[in-house]
């Protein structure tokens, strides 16, 4: 084999190593991931469904900003801002 070749398959060897090692704890330290499948069921019992939208960039922009400035999430805002709108009408 060619030197390069050598090389190479030590630099996918290190890659393959370094996937498989466990991320250090101190990163992790006192956070806990929950799979995509709890998350799921803990929003179904709070009574959420997903519901996707597509928006302009700009409102979408000015939603966002609005989150931020109440420090609220983003889900709560659009709660909060489709609530209004439908009591107007």
């Amino acid at each position: 084999m060619k030197k390069t070749d050598l090389e190479k398959l030590k630099g996918l060897r290190i890659a393959g190593e370094m996937e498989r090692t466990a991320t250090p704890a101190r990163y992790g330290k006192g956070s806990v991931l929950e799979s995509r499948r709890e998350r799921r069921k803990r929003e179904q019992a709070l009574g959420l469904v997903p519901f996707a939208v597509k928006l302009d960039a700009e409102l979408a922009k000015r939603v966002r900003a609005r989150a931020e400035e109440r420090a609220a999430s983003l889900d709560d805002t659009v709660a909060e801002l489709l609530t209004k709108g439908l009591d107007a009408r």
